[in-house]
């Protein structure tokens, strides 16, 4: 069984020839429940997103912000266990069709086994992997293995990454790059900033492959503002804080549902 790689490449290149970006939306499995996370993620997809990560809930988090961070913890205290990422990726893209990736700190894929974490992706119809704090020096392990069951290695890159830097990292990954529009963690903000549009010009003189901006979008202004300068463009904070602001679970489910609506409008107004 190989994994959605194409899947993946394909849906961004359908953008691109659709003169806008991507709507790239994340979700941590697990949350509210692992049930209610896969609703979640087919909601989002049902508003218009392109394409969504799953994230593995962890407790000692580099890149997540408070809202993700109380979210993986809801998700830790009911038991979320790896079996229920695989499950979430599997039961969303049979779903909808549609690319699913999972972001994951190296820790939890380590003590899984490299092996046994990308044939289990792969069997569960998962288009790659967001691997946030892998060193692409230590990285030829997982790549090996991901290139063997059709899965995409994306790594992160931030606006101190130096143009040699990005060059080494654009040239092990596959699938598209992340790139964090600031230096911190995610959380919406009320501005991008300028930072991304240039470490996205960068980013381009390195590599062919899309480049998706990620860390402070939150409303269709800024997805518009970010779609003007990349392919696509990430989202994870505003639909966790609609699910935790939700006074019910029905209410959640079609508020992040608006929300990726609002989104997907936004990236077509490049």
């Amino acid at each position: 069984m190989t994994g959605n790689i194409r899947l993946l490449s394909d849906t961004l290149a359908r953008a691109k020839s659709e003169d806008r970006a991507a709507l790239v939306a994340y979700l941590p499995a697990g949350f509210p429940t692992v049930d209610g996370g896969i609703e979640a993620i087919k909601a989002v997809f049902d508003g218009g997103a392109d394409v969504v990560e799953v994230g593995l809930p962890h407790s000692d988090p580099v890149l997540d912000g408070p809202v993700i961070q109380t979210a993986d913890d809801i998700a830790l205290r009911g038991g979320v266990r790896i079996a229920d990422v695989m499950r979430t990726v599997r039961e969303a893209h049979t779903a909808t069709g549609k690319p699913v990736l999972v972001m994951t700190y190296w820790n939890p894929i380590d003590r899984y086994g490299v092996e046994r974490f990308t044939a289990e992706l792969a069997e569960a119809g998962g288009a790659g992997c967001i691997l946030p704090d892998l060193p692409v020096q230590e990285s030829e392990v997982w790549r090996e293995h991901a290139d063997k069951h059709g899965l995409a290695t994306v790594f992160v890159v931030a606006p101190s990454s130096r143009d040699e830097r990005l060059a080494e990292i654009t040239a092990a990954g596959s699938g598209f790059v992340y790139a964090a529009s600031l230096m911190g963690v995610t959380g919406t903000r009320e501005s991008v900033g300028a930072q991304a549009q240039d470490l996205v010009g960068r980013t381009r003189a390195s590599t062919e492959m899309p480049v998706c901006v990620g860390l402070g979008v939150s409303n269709a202004e800024q997805a518009a503002e970010v779609a003007g300068f990349a392919d696509g463009v990430i989202v994870g904070s505003a639909f966790v804080k609609r699910l935790l602001d939700a006074e019910h679970h029905e209410a959640g489910i079609a508020a992040v549902r608006a929300l990726a609506a609002e989104l997907a409008e936004g990236v077509r107004k490049r």
